[in-house]
């Protein structure tokens, strides 16, 4: 033991790749994608969760909005994960820089440990939301939107912390201990190289459940977008939302109003018929577009005496689930492709796609899309 040499603390790191140019350069792909992934996400939260000012506010058109914005929430943070891997092999050596209390770095410390954690915590639950796996006992939705706030509010932190280095690494200036090396040495433009594609290839086998043009390249994703009944995926069944069988002859449609009625299903199927073309786009990040046909939802709460500024809700038939009720503000309500759909790609709905009615609207979480509706309210 007396020729052993004693133990240094802290570990000595000494490869080429762990130092700040290459930090920042992953950090400058990371950075987009982490904004991209808020701010989408953001939309997303606000078009479920809508406060009471906002309903009447959420336009109906583009048609395709919410496809647009929750495929770019999915795909961005797809695209995080190998972005944020690599970014901290490059950086943890600094977790062991000493001494550890002086107040910049304990400062630095601190948000790097609060965003590290919020970042894997959020791209590792909303990858098993994709997936719809939750082995938590939380509720998914609320604490995602929750620690995305919380990264958020780290990462402002750290750039504060780090504004002194980056104002020296624009000005070519070395601050003390952080040296830039000048030229990107081949191991590092390798290193990049790899990064690069390691994105590419998890964005290109997974956009597709999306961006349908892409689909044939699907390899990751959890689903594909013409599989399922009637060439449809189905996040929810009928089993699943304890919707037993309805039978044709004892449904009936309740409008309420200030001139209340009620439909069966054959006054439903005797009614003007529209056809619509939209997609469907749900919060795992997987759309397809379909014809849907049906009655258009404007005629229905005018027959019931509803005003031009009326909000509706929409309650189904399930028994449980957080959606089974949903709310529209009057722009949904009043534009002619906003049905109560009857049939899909010109077959009569099946149980699990919401016979024998379901909602469907433009530029709408596909969770609000309500199937197996047994009552349309006007809302004064």
């Amino acid at each position: 033991m007396d020729g052993m040499k004693p133990r240094v603390f802290p570990p000595a790191f000494r490869g080429r790749l762990h130092d700040a140019r290459t930090a920042t350069a992953i950090g400058r792909w990371l950075g987009p994608a982490f904004v991209v992934c808020f701010l989408t996400g953001l939309v997303s939260h606000l078009l479920q969760h809508p406060p009471g000012w906002l309903v009447d506010r959420i336009p109906s058109r583009p048609v395709w909005g919410y496809r647009l914005t929750q495929g770019l929430h999915v795909a961005s943070g797809t695209a995080a994960v190998p972005l944020l891997l690599a970014k901290l092999w490059t950086v943890y050596p600094r977790l062991f820089a000493w001494p550890p209390l002086r107040v910049r770095h304990a400062l630095e410390r601190l948000s790097v440990a609060v965003l590290v954690a919020g970042a894997v915590f959020e791209l590792t639950t909303g990858l098993l939301n994709t997936a719809q796996w939750y082995p938590w006992p939380f509720s998914f939705v609320p604490v995602h939107y929750a620690v995305g706030w919380l990264v958020v509010g780290a990462l402002l932190l750290h750039v504060a912390v780090k504004l002194p280095d980056i104002r020296a690494h624009w000005t070519r200036r070395s601050p003390g201990t952080l040296a830039l090396p000048a030229p990107d040495a081949p191991d590092r433009r390798s290193l990049l190289a790899a990064v690069g594609a390691a994105v590419g290839a998890v964005t290109l086998t997974t956009v597709g459940q999306s961006l349908t043009p892409l689909k044939d390249l699907l390899l990751l994703a959890p689903r594909h977008p013409d599989e399922g009944p009637q060439s449809l995926p189905v996040n929810r069944t009928a089993a699943a939302a304890g919707v037993g069988r309805i039978d044709a002859e004892e449904y009936r449609l309740v409008v309420t109003g200030p001139r209340p009625y009620t439909l069966t299903l054959a006054d439903l199927r005797a009614l003007p018929q529209h056809d619509v073309d939209l997609p469907i786009a749900c919060v795992e990040g997987w759309s397809r577009s379909a014809r849907w046909t049906g009655v258009r939802v404007r005629d229905l709460v005018e027959r019931a005496g509803a005003p031009a500024d009326a909000r509706v809700r929409v309650v189904s038939l399930q028994l449980r689930g957080g959606y089974r009720v949903s709310e529209m503000g009057h722009e949904h309500v009043r534009d002619p492709l906003t049905l109560l759909a009857l049939r899909l790609n010109g077959r009569e709905l099946v149980p699990d796609h919401g016979y024998p009615a379901r909602l469907i609207a433009p530029n709408r979480p596909g969770v609000l899309q309500t199937k197996w509706v047994g009552r349309l309210e006007v809302l004064a």
